[in-house]
């Protein structure tokens, strides 16, 4: 079990930087099989192993903009634990790759190579915003009456449509352009708090700027070099659900000889509540995209609270920064497992967050 938990950047930080890049040359030494040879998944419909470990650090990138955005709906932009959330994102990198190399999964090291791109961006583009907010942004707020202003809200506004956007598309398909012009459009130019209300101005114009720029840029190289991704994933379950619930995009794709039949579930987002879903019905998934060893799931518990579920196992913990007592768990379960956990879950006190589905 590991266990790494980090408010911020520091010595450990550096070391976490080595750990990875020690890891990643071991892995480029190896070679590994991907998924079950039996698996009654179609080839082309396969994914290996090792991306239900290597998606976690993408999806950090989804859950700590949700985080920010509930934040900042309620406070100002500086209390924001900018470069804790630096730390956690490469602390859990460094867990997920280290697991994917004690297991000998594939090394997918074009995966590896994404991660390092997003991570570092994202290092880089939240090292400035704390920076700036703990400048210009907190003597702003110094000179207002303590109410967040319109300018405020609209930021806060626009970081939850972009989680919800994000949570199914890639960000760089966000129209950062047209919130632009909504901004000059929407909020008054007048008003209490003017000092307040022009930085916030200055601030969500040149973050919406810079990121329509670079999102056109990412999605001019990534539509020459890539297909778009698949937005359903196929799984085996131990048997047909009674019913399908309308707007979760389930579909029966056959029903085999034994009477486990053959599905297709969304991805990312809805992909856990679609298992939940068919898990009230009693039906049990036991095989997503030809994978039957583990997933990792992660879940919101209070910070005394011990996963306890059949082979789980616990691979990583992070405190929610802006909520004192509740943790982050990584946890590793068997596929077959995967159903009764989610359905349980709210049993033991867990909120599951998200669960990483190849």
């Amino acid at each position: 079990m590991y266990s790494w938990r980090s408010n911020g950047l520091g010595p450990s930080s550096v070391k976490r930087y080595v750990i990875c890049a020690f890891i990643l040359l071991a892995l480029c030494t190896s070679a590994f099989t991907a998924v079950s040879s039996e698996s009654p998944i179609p080839i082309e419909a396969r994914r290996g192993v090792e991306q239900t470990f290597l998606t976690f650090p993408e999806w950090f990138l989804v859950h700590s903009p949700a985080e920010y955005a509930a934040y900042v709906s309620r406070n100002p932009a500086h209390g924001f634990p900018f470069i804790g959330h630096v730390g956690q994102l490469w602390s859990s990198y460094a867990s997920v790759t280290r697991e994917q190399l004690r297991a000998h999964y594939p090394a997918n090291l074009g995966y590896h190579v994404m991660i390092l791109v997003l991570a570092s961006s994202t290092t880089v583009e939240y090292s400035l915003r704390w920076a700036y907010e703990n400048t210009l942004g907190r003597l702003s707020w110094a000179t207002s009456s303590g109410h967040l202003t319109a300018e405020d809200r609209y930021g806060a506004e626009i970081a939850q449509d972009y989680v919800k956007f994000i949570r199914q598309e890639p960000w760089y398909l966000y129209d950062f352009k047209s919130k632009l012009t909504d901004l000059w459009s929407r909020t008054p130019a007048w008003g209490p708090d003017m000092i307040r209300k022009w930085e916030r101005r200055y601030a969500l114009t040149t973050e919406y700027a810079i990121k329509a720029t670079y999102g056109w840029l990412i999605k001019q190289a990534t539509g020459a070099a890539y297909e778009p991704a698949l937005m359903t994933t196929e799984v085996e379950v131990n048997h047909a659900p009674a019913t399908i619930s309308p707007g979760l995009n389930i579909r029966i794709l056959h029903t085999l000889p034994d009477g486990r039949a053959l599905m297709s579930l969304p991805r990312y987002f809805d992909f856990r509540i679609a298992v939940t879903d068919l898990a009230a019905q009693g039906v049990s998934v036991v095989d997503i995209a030809g994978n039957t060893s583990v997933i990792l799931v992660t879940a919101w518990a209070p910070e005394e609270r011990e996963i306890n579920a059949k082979n789980a196992r616990t691979l990583f913990e992070h405190p929610i920064l802006t909520k004192p007592g509740i943790k982050r768990v990584g946890v590793v379960i068997p596929v077959s497992e995967l159903s009764s956990f989610l359905l349980h879950a709210p049993d033991q006190g867990l909120i599951i967050e998200h669960v990483y589905d190849y």
